[in-house]
């Protein structure tokens, strides 16, 4: 009898993103990797942490995932795939379910898996089938008859033969039957290897070669000793051998991770090392994460040496969260931690020194245009964190100060605290290229960095043309001067002598004022002047606003009203004539006060309004209202 396993959905929209290691809220270790169709499958083990009666100290496995990937970026958990108690021969609560493997073939999906079997000791080899590379598999009512041991991996030749490859006190290979569930022939031992303990066959082909790579114990095992795994590889022109040992993929993890397995993956002409590290358990190596790294051949088709990155490979957009502590080079001083020794998947942080940089390659810009780079740090004194490209041209991006001291009402100490900085963008870059991070002034952590793209909240008017009220008759075309820096500690000082006060005075001054005006069409029915202080001001908090709006009645408008809201207070003028005033600490609303009744006889005015505004989200709407209360649309603004 077949038994059926059914897929777990509830993990389908979980993902994980770019950056060493891939998978970045359980462990999966021994990670196998496959391209079916136009995705990347990846087949790992599942360490968990072990159950009351087992061996706290040794490795714990007890269900098999799936995740995919169209871009060895963005992964995808689909769940679970086989649990132990499903597995008919297996032991229910053995925890033994190591590194499997999947391959296609005739229309089929064969997913092997070792397991403890429920007699004997040891363990066995078994299979299940599906139509999809996810699943729903079929799982064998027997293991492979003749097969014991771990860590299976497939080869399907050039000529659809099959083979299969595992380890048992050594490493072993065998012809596989057409049905992919038994063997067709003797199997035999892997000659030509170099002494020590070897496992976690991984069998590929590249031309006329095929390659025989594992993991490898090298060093003296005598008197006790317990040294850790390397990755090694022989070759041959048969893929059952004789194999020559040509020695070492990846050398021994510097942490004495006592474990490594792998798996290699040509993708769009590139090949691909998959293998697995400690990285979130680096006290107990029972706890792996899978990596990947990129992979070339000398001339002779022999491997060059790989070394482990934090930044691992793939492009990652910009609008994706960017873990600069998986970097791709540091400075002199510059260290890496963890958030939390207890929870690691927490991640990690950077610090820099003053003047010390981090590097991280293979960001895609090309998507952000009208952009704005969000950074999590936090210092101990006043520093600043410029972000700019590596490169020739060296193009500053942004520049964020880190405060310490806090600003307005929310003023307190912010020394070592995590702090979300927010700037505009000083330049814009068009490709994909690599990231620098630098501090100055003092020392500096950073967690992540991220470029967003703004709304179209506003676009710069057409020179020359004219637009019309809304429907619903606000202005939204607006002459934009970029705002004032204000100390202002709280919006309780925004009474109506206060403002009049500073009003007046600020008027005054606006004739000499060096900023830029814009001209600007809104996509809303109100300024979002918080959004404009982002893209053209130094700060967005504490800013003073001016604004002029120029309409053109076509005939006298009597018994008129102007109606206006703003967060924050804000005055407003037609024709250099105070007419509304909006006082106090206000959260914008339609309408919110009205002037008296206005009379604009036919021609040109001039709206302004003034908002000022502390710590809020500062913004501002206005319309013109006839004697009922409708909004008035026949005039042009210009």
């Amino acid at each position: 009898m077949k038994h059926f396993v059914t897929l777990l959905l509830f993990a389908a929209s979980m993902q994980s993103t770019a950056q060493n290691p891939i998978i970045h809220d359980q462990y999966a270790a021994d990670p196998t990797a496959r391209l079916f169709g136009d995705r990347v499958y990846l087949y790992p083990s599942h360490d968990i942490s072990a159950p009351e009666g087992q061996r706290k100290d040794w490795f714990c496995m007890a269900d098999y995932h799936v995740f995919s990937s169209a871009d060895l970026v963005h992964w995808v958990d689909h769940g679970v795939i086989i649990s132990q108690e499903q597995v008919p021969w297996g032991k229910p609560d053995g925890y033994s379910m190591w590194a499997p493997d999947c391959v296609y073939k005739d229309g089929k999906y064969y997913f092997y898996f070792p397991d403890a079997p429920r007699q004997g000791r040891g363990f066995a080899i078994g299979v299940a089938t599906a139509d999809s590379p996810t699943g729903p598999f079929v799982l064998e009512p027997e293991p492979i008859k003749g097969v014991g041991g771990i860590d299976p991996c497939v080869l399907i030749d050039l000529d659809g033969q099959a083979y299969l490859y595992w380890s048992v006190m050594g490493l072993r290979g065998a012809k596989l039957k057409n049905n992919m569930k038994e063997l067709d022939g003797e199997q035999q031992e892997m000659s030509g290897l170099p002494k020590g303990f070897k496992e976690g066959p991984f069998v590929f082909r590249r031309g006329d070669w095929y390659y025989l790579t594992f993991p490898w114990v090298r060093g003296d095992t005598s008197n006790g000793a317990n040294p850790t795994e390397t990755l090694a590889y022989a070759m041959s022109r048969s893929p059952l051998g004789p194999w020559d040992f040509k020695g070492i993929i990846m050398a021994e993890h510097a942490n004495r991770c006592w474990t490594n397995h792998h798996s290699f993956l040509e993708l769009g002409g590139q090949w691909y090392l998959f293998y697995h590290h400690n990285d979130y358990s680096p006290s107990m190596d029972k706890r792996r994460s899978p990596r990947i790294e990129r992979v070339s051949f000398n001339a002779d088709g022999t491997i060059r040496e790989v070394f482990p990155t934090e930044r691992g490979v793939g492009i990652t957009p910009a609008t994706d969260r960017i873990e600069i502590d998986r970097y791709s080079a540091l400075s002199v001083g510059a260290t890496v931690a963890l958030h939390d020794t207890i929870d690691c998947f927490r991640g990690w942080y950077v610090t820099l020194p003053d003047k010390g940089w981090v590097t991280y390659d293979d960001v895609d810009m090309s998507t952000i245009n009208d952009g704005y780079v969000v950074v999590c740090a936090k210092a101990q004194a006043n520093t600043t964190l410029v972000v700019r490209e590596r490169n020739k041209s060296g193009k500053v991006l942004a520049r964020l100060p880190i405060s310490v001291g806090g600003e307005g009402q929310f003023r307190r100490d912010l020394r070592g605290q995590w702090q979300t900085l927010t700037a505009p963008l000083a330049a814009t870059v068009a490709s994909t290229t690599t990231l620098c991070v630098v501090c100055e002034g003092g020392e500096a952590s950073i967690d992540w960095l991220q470029f967003k793209n703004r709304p179209r909240y506003f676009v710069p008017a057409v020179k020359g043309s004219t637009a019309s009220p809304d429907a619903d008759g606000f202005l939204k075309r607006w002459h934009l001067l970029e705002p004032i820096r204000q100390d202002i500690r709280s919006n309780t000082v925004f009474t109506d002598t206060w403002l009049r006060r500073v009003f007046a005075e600020e008027l005054l001054k606006l004739p000499k004022r060096k900023g830029k005006w814009h001209t600007l069409d809104s996509e809303y029915y109100n300024m979002r002047l918080f959004r404009f202080a982002e893209k053209w001001g130094t700060q967005v908090y504490g800013n003073l606003f001016w604004a002029t709006c120029v309409i053109d009645c076509p005939e006298d408008l009597v018994d008129v009203r102007l109606a206006a809201g703003s967060n924050g207070a804000s005055m407003w003028w037609i024709d250099n004539r105070e007419v509304l005033l909006l006082s106090g600490d206000r959260r914008m609303v339609k309408d919110d006060g009205m002037s008296g009744r206005l009379t604009l006889s036919k021609g040109t005015h001039e709206v302004r309004v003034a908002v000022i505004n502390g710590p809020g989200l500062s913004d501002m709407c206005v319309r013109l209202l006839d004697k009922d209360g409708k909004p008035i649309t026949n005039y042009i603004i210009r």
